[in-house]
């Protein structure tokens, strides 16, 4: 592979300089609204709340999952700001921390009830967060690891929680495809495990229970008393000596949180290993990953060369570009992220037919040759106008974007600037199904641009206005639709918004994004690859092999 030029020279004219300075401290001052949100979201508790855990001697959420990772092993985290500003602002983390790490070098899906965020309650972004986590764990075919601490559904918001398709019975019905699947589950019951919670440890494989904290029942003592005037205690109801050692439904018994971990680790380490290794060993870039800062501007409509980005992330900063003299705007091409060999789709500019019809054929050879993608997204869209139209673009994207959907490979998503209308479509956003999705602080996603939006409602009252005899409205009106949808946009469209709903997996710095992606590779690649296909569906494929 050829190493990739960088035109980029901070010390090359002196009026450059304060334009790249602009551009670092729009990024820090963007990383630094995640970081205090981050902190919130893990820290932000109640003293009463902590005073209850410590009191029981249970371990915090963050404290179990560190105890059960092997030493030194990353954890990549998934939807760390889920929930962040909904309902009163206090459900941190959607309810509890989960993500991907290794545990006795098999690589994990884990999930631990946070019991100090509303007693581990369930809300409607805790289900959301929960079954993406089971979507990772079926996706890319790895253990399922549950640390139960659960009042469970929060009852105030039970329509959103119980009866619908991706509601909580979904969880339960993941839980049972998983099983048929051959997924491991393994559940350590650490504090209380009510009702809809109770069958998590129920539909698992194995189950650990903590003597004393941990309790599995349908329905706690004071429902009991209310159904059926029966009065009996925590204890005598579904504690973990009457599970492990009456009922069955608990296997193994634990004196604490510590020696639940223990057990748990000790459970995993029986599990086969899985995975493919790197084809090649790691190598860094050329280039330092911490000038993206000064590279990349925080305005998406600001251009700027991808490959200064692609130089920074892959191996070596080498790349084997793809028909580099067609299509410009999309650039395609072969590299290696921590050894692991995948094919790049980056914007630099809006998708135009000959980029679309380029990035198809591209996807075809990678499916072709069970090569992972990885789309690197900063579009305006795809180009419009009568003449794009007549040159068939409407078809052309809708080519590219079959594609997209069609192809069985591993993919993989970074929004590293905007994401607007039909282009997050074409280039693997959430909808299209990507193994892991994640997004810079400065990110944007929206159907459109606040200012072409507001536009657009304007161009529509003019449009009514002139049917009606009238004129065009005032500059003053004009401001009046302008703003209001500006100020929509850059309130929903940005990076912190899209989190919060868990339209990505979370926000990462610019300058880890290497191993960030280096580590959704290892673990999708616990999944075989497809087979290659036999042929496309009809009206699908540009290319014929």
């Amino acid at each position: 592979m050829r190493p990739l030029p960088s035109a980029f020279d901070p010390d090359s004219s002196p009026t450059a300089a304060p334009r790249l300075a602009e551009r670092k401290a729009g990024h820090e001052a963007a990383l630094a609204s995640v970081r205090e949100a981050l902190d919130e979201a893990a820290n932000a508790r109640s003293e009463k709340a902590i005073a209850r855990h410590r009191e029981q001697n249970k371990r915090t959420a963050k404290e179990r999952i560190d105890l059960l990772l092997d030493p030194g092993a990353p954890f990549l985290e998934i939807g760390a700001l889920a929930a962040r500003g909904m309902y009163d602002g206090g459900v941190h983390k959607a309810g509890s921390i989960g993500g991907v790490g290794v545990i006795e070098g098999r690589t994990c899906v884990i999930q631990a009830n946070d019991a100090m965020v509303k007693g581990g309650t369930i809300y409607p972004m805790g289900v959301k967060k929960t079954l993406r986590l089971q979507a990772i764990a079926m996706e890319n075919r790895l253990p399922f690891v549950s640390l139960v601490d659960s009042g469970g559904a929060y009852l105030p918001l039970q329509s959103e929680v119980f009866p619908d398709i991706d509601d909580g019975g979904r969880i339960f019905y993941n839980q049972a495809r998983m099983s048929k699947m051959g997924i491991p589950q393994l559940c350590a019951v650490m504090g209380l495990c009510t009702a809809g919670a109770a069958y998590i440890p129920a539909m698992s494989d194995e189950v650990v229970h903590v003597r004393g904290t941990g309790a599995i029942f349908l329905a706690g003592p004071p429902l009991v008393r209310a159904a059926t005037g029966e009065d009996v205690t925590t204890e005598e109801l579904g504690g973990a000596v009457l599970h492990t050692h009456v009922s069955g439904v608990s296997d193994y018994l634990a004196e604490n949180d510590d020696d639940a971990i223990d057990i748990l680790r000790r459970r995993v380490a029986c599990l086969p290993q899985q995975g493919a290794p790197p084809a090649r060993a790691p190598r860094a870039p050329r280039y330092d990953p911490h000038e993206l800062y000064s590279i990349v501007p925080t305005e998406p409509h600001v251009p700027y060369d991808i490959r200064e980005v692609i130089a920074r992330i892959v191996d070596g900063s080498e790349f084997e570009e793809f028909q580099a003299n067609y299509g410009p705007t999309m650039v395609c091409g072969w590299a290696y992220i921590h050894g692991y060999l995948v094919g790049v789709l980056a914007n630099n500019g809006p998708i135009f037919s000959e980029s679309a019809l380029k990035a198809t054929h591209f996807i075809e050879l990678c499916e072709k040759r069970g090569t992972p993608l990885v789309f690197l997204q900063n579009v305006a869209g795809f180009i419009v106008g009568k003449a794009y139209e007549r040159g068939g673009i409407t078809k052309h994207g809708q080519q590219m974007v079959a594609a997209v959907a069609t192809c069985t490979v591993p993919k993989f998503t970074v929004i590293v600037g905007g994401s607007f209308g039909a282009g997050n479509y074409a280039m693997c956003g959430r909808a299209y199904s990507p193994r892991f999705l994640w997004m810079w602080p400065t990110a944007q996603i929206a159907v459109m641009g606040g200012e072409q939006a507001g536009r657009v409602l304007i161009d529509v009252q003019n449009t009514q206005r002139a049917r009606a005899g009238l004129g065009p409205i005032s500059p003053e009106e004009e401001a009046m639709i302008l703003e209001p949808v500006r100020a929509n946009t850059r309130a929903e469209g940005n990076a912190l918004h899209a989190t919060a709903n868990l339209w990505d997996d979370g926000i990462i710095e610019p300058h880890r994004t290497r191993d960030v992606l280096g580590l959704s590779l290892a673990a999708a690649l616990h999944a075989p690859l497809p087979d290659p296909p036999h042929g496309w569906p009809q009206g699908f494929s540009t290319f014929r092999f």
